[in-house]
């Protein structure tokens, strides 16, 4: 008598959906939590958007004509894309990290880098984050500057005069506010009898901006950094060391901080029945954060390849790579490709890159591109990947401040392989561009890489959640309230504590029930904006395809 047995699911051929998630997604999911009519129910309305947009997809994909036409590429010199992340520079100033949930932030931000706060995030400020670069309104164009155009501050720039003897105006004339009939206000309030004005002193004072600044935001922002034997190659307060074992060291002392905060006594009971329970500064996904220089335009477009298909990148795990003699260290191998232009670009090479990267050693991590999550470390190997091949150096202190400024649409080409397209706003509708976003995308979420990069200069540019002349990555579209938005994400991973700022049109708290694919990563400089205004932001939009 033969037994015949049930076969196993594995037998059987089907897929464990739990463990297909978590392999995606790198995120555990607590399967206690669902019953199963809750998942069966969830996998028939998984199924149903899955169809209805796989159709939309295919009715739409380029084969049918439905995508708009894109639009002629810009030349080398037309796009320095690029802002530094101000989070990251005052933290490498400082030597510790900041609260990014507080908005006294702010203050902290507009006192290290000397300028207004509102005034950080438009070219038109002249503002810091721009150090290196420089905005021609007339012709509405950015060009970088020459070491000859950057002047270096020193601590007698910042003193200011005593105005504890001000009495009239006539007296802040004689400080040197000369002609005071035609100085610029910038804020005006009468207040029980009194005028409080804010008016531009820059004649008696100095302050950054993106011509004069320190050395330490010289050697840590721009390309002219000093070679010299004091700075060993990298910015102050840093060391050449392995990243890898950073990692790893600090892996023990990150997983007990999580643990902590999982069970502390502010822990609510009920927060354990959500499949992800919030836990304040707990990072659980390893998508590449900027660091302290102009790169914007890669970090966005390396995390758009990665959103899109994560085989693409060729991520590492401990004692993985290479070895190349004499030193005999372990090296990332990483493929990057021509795509045409002198400026950020080279022939197709295959680079070794060794794991050996500034660290800060305060904070005891990587002053560049790093891991949301700390744990990991392949984005900051892409980034210095980057720097090598541009520079056409096989130098294993590679200097990651020559990334700053550039195209982020053909940098997802020359991570991917595959050719860049471009659509500029002015000369597609909303409905057009809207069209394009749902296009490349399946179940909400982008299947080609996509990024946008804003104005030089706007209106609404006031805060780190809308930042001119920035990258973001497109992660997908949203149908919220009537309204179809535009999902994408701050390279900077960071959004703005609630009421610091406001943009029209913009959602900046953007959770699964207004984009279900928000439960796939942190929501760290997530935003949704609103198709509507999307060409008040943004300039161009971008994808790359075969």
């Amino acid at each position: 008598m033969v037994r015949k047995e049930t076969p196993s699911p594995a037998m059987s051929g089907t897929i464990d959906p739990y463990a297909f998630f978590e392999a995606l997604t790198g995120k555990k999911i607590d399967r206690t939590i669902l019953t199963v009519s809750e998942a069966s129910s969830s996998t028939t309305a998984f199924n149903d958007g899955y169809d209805d947009d796989f159709a939309e997809f295919h009715q739409s994909s380029p084969a049918m004509g439905k995508l708009p036409r894109p639009d002629r590429p810009p030349k080398d010199f037309e796009l320095n894309v690029g802002a530094t992340n101000p989070y990251a520079l005052v933290e490498a100033v400082l030597g510790y990290r900041l609260d990014y949930s507080t908005p006294k932030v702010a203050h902290l931000i507009s006192s290290v880098l000397a300028t207004d706060y509102d005034e950080l995030f438009d070219m038109k400020h002249k503002s810091v984050l721009y150090a290196g670069l420089d905005y021609d309104e007339q012709h509405n164009r950015t060009y970088e500057l020459k070491r000859e155009d950057i002047n270096i501050l020193h601590d007698w720039d910042f003193q200011t005069p005593d105005l504890s003897g001000v009495q009239t105006l006539a007296d802040l004339e004689r400080l040197g506010l000369s002609d005071m009939g035609a100085s610029k206000i910038k804020t005006a309030r009468l207040q029980n009898g009194k005028l409080h004005l804010v008016l531009d002193a820059t004649s008696i004072t100095r302050t950054a901006s993106n011509r004069n600044i320190t050395r330490t935001v010289n050697e840590m922002v721009t390309r002219f950094r000093a070679q010299d034997e004091r700075s060993f190659g990298c910015p102050p307060n840093t060391a050449w060391r392995d990243v890898e074992e950073h990692v790893f060291k600090n892996a023990t002392q990150k997983l007990i901080s999580n643990f902590n905060h999982q069970f502390d006594l502010g822990h609510k009971e009920d927060d354990s029945m959500n499949i992800y329970a919030d836990r304040k500064n707990i990072r659980f996904f390893d998508g590449p954060v900027q660091g302290a220089t102009s790169n914007s335009w890669l970090i966005a477009a390396l995390f758009s390849v990665y959103w899109s298909d994560i085989a693409i990148i060729h991520q590492c795990f401990r004692g993985d790579g290479l070895k190349r003699s004499p030193d005999d260290r372990i090296r990332h191998v990483i493929k990057l490709y021509n795509k045409g232009g002198k400026r950020n670009n080279a022939e197709d090479r295959t680079l070794l890159v060794d794991y050996q990267v500034p660290i800060h050693k305060n904070m005891k991590e990587p002053v560049y591109c790093r891991a949301a999550s700390g744990n990991d470390y392949w984005p900051t190997l892409y980034e210095k990947a980057f720097s090598m091949w541009i520079q056409r150096s096989d130098v294993d202190r590679a200097d990651a401040t020559q990334t700053a400024y550039g195209d982020p649409v053909k940098a997802m080409a020359q991570i991917d392989g595959k050719n860049p397209q471009y659509f500029f706003t002015k000369n597609h509708s909303n409905s057009e561009v809207i069209s394009l976003v749902r296009g490349c995308s399946l179940n909400y979420k982008t299947v080609s890489p996509m990024c946008a990069y804003t104005y030089p200069t706007g209106n609404d540019f006031r805060g780190a959640n809308m930042v001119a002349n920035h990258a973001y990555s497109v992660l997908g579209w949203a149908d919220y309230g009537g309204r179809q938005y535009i999902v994408i994400r701050n390279p900077w991973g960071i959004t703005e504590p609630r009421g610091l700022t406001s943009c029209p049109g913009v959602i900046e708290q953007v959770d699964a029930s207004i984009w279900p694919q928000a439960s796939m990563l942190d929501a760290g400089g997530i935003l949704a904006v609103d198709v509507n205004m999307f060409d008040t932001y943004f300039a161009c939009i971008g994808r790359t395809c075969v």
